[in-house]
């Protein structure tokens, strides 16, 4: 079994996407820390040509430090959608990437694993990905470990053979290491293609928002397997 793994990310580029649909079965690290101002709760759009942060708000009054136990404040959700417009409205496929913001937008659970778990959810669903989603949380005493003894652990308990790990995981894991405990270590490394947005000359690494505003379904079909496993 091929077991792949990341923090649920809001919105995330396109090599997230390529890692869920690599494996079998993709586990959201939801009882991870939560670390303000990353990943989790921002991502880039394109807007007149140049990138631009899109966000969802952290509630201030939250003490964890826990993905999963973490809130996020009230979205102004007409704001959000009138800067989709503004930066997208002549998009090829503006009404698709833009129905699907409201669908994401209309989610009213505040936990923000939830919104951000029902957001990939919604945006696999689009792209026909069907890979089995779980949560590092259901692997009750998994978080007594650390780092990729965790990852051992999960892989243990489901089975896994193969445990596939976004590029930068380069710097922190060893293949030798997991090797000796029978996993097979990998590393995705997305190729893909360059795309036309607008007359801008191509801005890469943003949102799969944005792939999706100027890109048909089956055009990110083909992107989603345009990668190399290390």
């Amino acid at each position: 079994m091929i077991i792949a793994g990341n923090q649920p990310y809001f919105i995330p580029y396109i090599a997230y996407w390529q890692l869920i649909k690599a494996c079998d079965v993709f586990l959201i690290a939801d009882n991870y820390a939560f670390i303000k101002a990353g990943w989790i709760q921002r991502n880039r759009i394109l807007c007149h040509g140049k990138p631009l942060y899109y966000r969802i708000e952290i509630s201030k009054k939250n003490d964890s430090r826990l993905i999963n136990q973490t809130e996020i404040a009230e979205i102004d959700v007409e704001k959000k959608l009138k800067t989709l417009f503004f930066c997208y409205h002549s998009a090829p496929y503006f009404e698709q990437g833009f129905a699907l913001m409201k669908k994401i937008f209309a989610f009213k659970d505040r936990n923000v694993n939830s919104f951000l778990v029902n957001s990939i959810k919604i945006i696999c669903e689009y792209l026909g990905i069907k890979t089995k989603i779980m949560f590092s949380s259901e692997l009750e005493g998994n978080n007594l470990y650390k780092r990729e003894y965790r990852i051992y652990d999960a892989c243990k308990r489901l089975g896994g053979t193969t445990f596939i790990n976004a590029i930068g995981g380069k710097k922190l894991y060893s293949k030798e290491d997991f090797a000796a405990r029978g996993i097979d270590l990998k590393f995705i490394h997305s190729r893909a293609r360059e795309y036309k947005q607008f007359d801008n000359e191509f801005v890469p690494g943003l949102s799969i928002l944005d792939v999706i505003m100027f890109n048909s379904v089956q055009e990110i079909s083909e992107m989603l397997d345009e990668y190399t496993l290390e």
